[in-house]
């Protein structure tokens, strides 16, 4: 088994063979070759010279693809010809341009080989044998479309495969549709649309075309020049239609009419890169390297015979790139027509790779290119949407509500393209009762979206219903959705006013709850307040009476034990020997002493009405009725029968406060009565004769 390159794939490294890194150091060897330039020499007999700051590039090429320096430089710098039967070898120099097209030769000779090597590598390790497997998922990454102000032969290829497999997607588009149509039991007539057939005819074409024409102009052993091919050109292939004029143009150029716009090629060096020979002495530089994958890539086998050689004995016609890219698209179109291709168009908004920033004119100008244009027409002349049964009566269950309440049937819903009475369903007993029913409701949905003076065209609708699916316009589906939209609206406006209902009996639920809970506990918390006052009321009632009963007590106690005590009587002597003024004063003295006293110990708050019941008691003047004024005749003129007139010891008036709450205040208090422990003290009032 061998790859395109001719290498056996048996041939390949062990997986112990360090394969990566004798890898990219060919690659390296490359790039540093292409940092090698040359210089005139002053003599033309001479080869041309290297430049002083390529001459580390070129010692480091030759080390990393281990090759001999001045092998490489002689290989590259001076040019061999065989000629005549015997033979003979000729050594000429070259110029400065045929140093560099040698060393471009030479690289790209190496990395063509190492790609190849490296595809089949990839291919042999992931394929299976071709009898384990039927099917397979490939994917192309399909060429764009270039235009550009020097277009040459790189360009020329890429848009001729451009109009290849546009040819093919829109043959395939095209086929595909009239499948599903014929499938589904629709008929539609396709619409003319722009073929490239005549431009391909142009680049490709028998007997005459652009490519035949290069090519012959390479086998041809006469030098080219880029008029001569323009006017060849132009006068063998002047009746082709898509072969426009070049009228402006100061170079030799030639104009051809894409499917995506003309471009404008030039000639000069065209036949040059179409030949793209490889000098045999490079082919035998590198069958001299010593790295194992350069040896591995180009063998040496003195058996096998160069392109020239061969193009030489047999005179058979030498492979050019445009005949080679030719047969690779012919073998690509091949596959392409044998599987069921997905097609996948990658636009680029912008040049600069800058986010959120679209250029309408590039994005238009890549359309146009891609052949988007032209497939949005033919789509656009037929049903472009396409839907399932099951997936249109799940997204437009919701338009049975529209339904009118009429037996008209499915009146007005017809076929786009077919007469009006043909009905909407091929089949109708076939289909779901949901489907139906929105087939049913499409009228007055209709109706309901146009005017009046529109009335007229509402009996036919732009849909069909086939077997499987429902086909429509751009036009049908902007209706279906804008009757869903309303319908969803309506919806969602129907839970909103549920849910707000909802929510506002529940608010008002809650507030009444709340409400009975307050109350609740406010009553509960009165209820334990009163509770509470009661207990306390109870309590200082309770502690009051005991309170006021021992005073009593202790009062009457103390008056009856001084009443039981003898009254000291004042000296007769004192009394006859003093002169009556003096005895009065003398009397006004001991009767008044006890006032003084009280005054002068009262505390703070006796007064008032306290403080006049003192007074009266050390006056003795009588209070109350009169008929409660009775003399006793044990009373004399000289004592106080009261605790009050016989103070013995510290005497202190018993004017304040008590220490318990509410303990000076009378349950049942009179206006004229005294509180406390002096009402216990002045309770009983005894007539005092002064």
């Amino acid at each position: 088994m061998k790859d395109s390159s001719g290498v056996s794939l048996r041939e390949l490294p062990s997986p112990g063979f360090p394969i990566q890194k004798i890898f990219w150091k060919v690659l390296a060897g490359l790039l540093h070759l292409g940092n090698v330039h040359f210089a005139d020499s002053e003599d033309e007999a001479q080869p041309c010279r290297l430049m002083d700051g390529t001459k580390v590039s070129a010692r480091t090429s030759a080390t990393l693809l281990q090759l001999s320096e001045n092998m490489l430089l002689e290989t590259m710098q001076i040019r061999t010809i065989k000629a005549g039967k015997q033979q003979q070898v000729f050594r000429k120099p070259c110029s400065r341009a045929e140093c560099d097209t040698r060393r471009d030769c030479l690289a790209k000779l190496i990395y063509a080989r190492l790609f190849d090597w490296l595809v089949s590598v990839i291919n042999s390790s992931i394929c299976a044998d071709s009898n384990s497997w039927t099917a397979f998922i490939g994917l192309l990454d399909v060429y764009g479309f270039e235009s550009f102000p020097d277009n040459s032969l790189e360009q020329l290829c890429i848009n001729y495969a451009n109009e290849k497999l546009q040819q093919h997607f829109v043959a395939h588009y095209l086929k595909a549709q009239q499948e599903e149509y014929a499938i589904e039991g629709l008929e539609w007539s396709f619409v003319n649309y722009q073929d490239n057939q005549t431009c391909l005819d142009l680049l490709e074409g028998s007997p005459i075309s652009i490519c035949s024409l290069i090519n012959e102009e390479c086998r041809l052993n006469r030098p080219s020049s880029a008029a001569q091919l323009q006017t060849r050109i132009e006068s063998a292939l002047a009746g082709k239609p898509c072969l426009g004029p070049n009228k402006l143009s100061r170079e030799p150029s030639f104009v051809v009419v894409h499917f995506a716009g003309p471009v404008r090629y030039h000639t000069e060096g065209l036949v040059e890169k179409n030949k793209d020979p490889v000098p045999p002495e490079l082919t035998g530089l590198l069958q001299q390297s010593q790295d194992p994958l350069l040896m591995m890539l180009f063998p040496a086998n003195p058996e096998e015979k160069t392109q020239e050689e061969l193009s030489g004995q047999s005179r058979a016609p030498a492979l050019t790139v445009v005949s080679k890219f030719k047969a690779s698209l012919e073998q690509l179109l091949q596959v392409l027509h044998s599987t069921t291709p997905h097609y996948i168009r990658c636009i680029k908004p912008n040049s600069q790779s800058q986010p959120q920033t679209f250029l309408q004119e590039e994005v238009l100008s890549q359309l146009e290119a891609c052949g988007l244009v032209e497939t949005i027409h033919i789509s656009a002349a037929g049903f472009p949407i396409r839907v399932s049964h099951q997936n249109f009566v799940e997204r437009y269950k919701l338009l049975r509500r529209l339904r009118l309440r009429t037996s008209s049937g499915l009146w007005g819903l017809c076929s786009a393209k077919g007469p009006s009475e043909q009905p909407l369903c091929a089949k109708e007993a076939t289909l779901q009762p949901l489907l139906q029913d929105i087939l049913h409701a499409l009228p007055a949905l209709i109706q309901t979206a146009t005017t009046p003076s529109d009335s007229a065209e509402t009996t036919q609708v732009p849909l069909y219903c086939g077997r499987t699916k429902i086909f429509m316009t751009d036009s049908m589906l902007e209706l279906l959705e804008c009757g869903r939209a309303q319908m969803l609206e309506q919806c969602a406006r129907c839970i909103q006013c549920g849910w707000r209902r909802h929510r506002l009996q529940k608010q008002e639920k809650q507030r009444r709850a709340a409400v009975l809970i307050q109350a609740a506990i406010r009553s509960w918390l009165t209820r334990k307040h009163i509770r509470r006052l009661h207990i306390a009321a109870t309590a200082i009632k309770r502690t009051w009476r005991k309170w006021r009963i021992r005073m009593a007590y202790l009062a009457s106690k103390e008056l009856d034990g001084m009443e039981d005590k003898p009254m000291p009587q004042a000296p007769s002597s004192l009394s006859s020997s003093l002169s009556p003024a003096h005895t009065k004063l003398l009397e006004a003295i001991i009767h008044l002493w006890p006032m003084g006293l009280v005054l002068a110990n009262s505390a703070v708050g006796a007064r008032g009405f306290q403080r006049k019941l003192v007074a009266h008691a050390c006056l003795r003047l009588p209070t109350g009725n009169p008929s409660n004024n009775v003399q006793t005749p044990q009373q004399d003129q000289a004592g106080i029968t009261s605790i009050r007139a016989l103070p013995q010891g510290s005497i202190k008036f018993h004017c304040r406060k008590s220490p318990l709450q509410y303990a000076d205040i009378c349950p049942e208090p009179s206006a004229s009565s005294v509180t406390g422990f002096n009402q216990i003290l002045l309770e009983r009032h005894r007539p005092v004769q002064v």
